[in-house]
């Protein structure tokens, strides 16, 4: 199948397909007399776990690693339960950072209760006075 079936049917973008490939993590394809790519089911079945693995954040390079497993079955996954221990750390520390990050706007949620003009908005006051290197509600000093 030529690249933008190969795209349909994984619901990968063209360039990111190539960008895969150019990255190395998706095994250059066979090119037909015309010059196309020509994709097998191997391509869909690598998209479509590095798509998975993407989908709970895994950067690229770790994604390399494990598809380096897949192909090595026979070798111990403490490499594997190690990789994912480092991606939960990695979750987990976003979280934090996202936590705080919700206090911050709900502090500064918290200056504009009313409706008011711009001129009056709270929330406009503290964004334009850390704009000015001054403290603010959600960045006390």
């Amino acid at each position: 199948m030529k690249i933008g079936e190969l795209s349909s049917a994984t619901g990968v973008d063209t360039d990111t397909i190539r960008f895969y490939e150019k990255s190395g993590l998706l095994q250059s394809p066979a090119r037909q007399s015309n010059g196309y790519r020509a994709y097998g089911p191997e391509h869909m079945e690598s998209l479509a776990f590095i798509r998975h693995c993407r989908a709970l954040d895994i950067p690229l390079v770790e994604v390399g690693r494990l598809l380096s497993f897949t192909s090595s079955a026979a070798e111990d996954c403490g490499d594997i339960n190690q990789l994912i221990d480092e991606q939960i750390k990695r979750v987990r520390a976003r979280l934090t950072s996202l936590k705080a990050l919700e206090k911050q706007l709900s502090i500064l949620r918290g200056r504009c209760r009313d409706k008011h003009t711009a001129r009056e908005c709270g929330i406009l006051g503290e964004l334009v006075a850390a704009a000015h290197g001054e403290a603010c509600a959600c960045h006390p000093a």
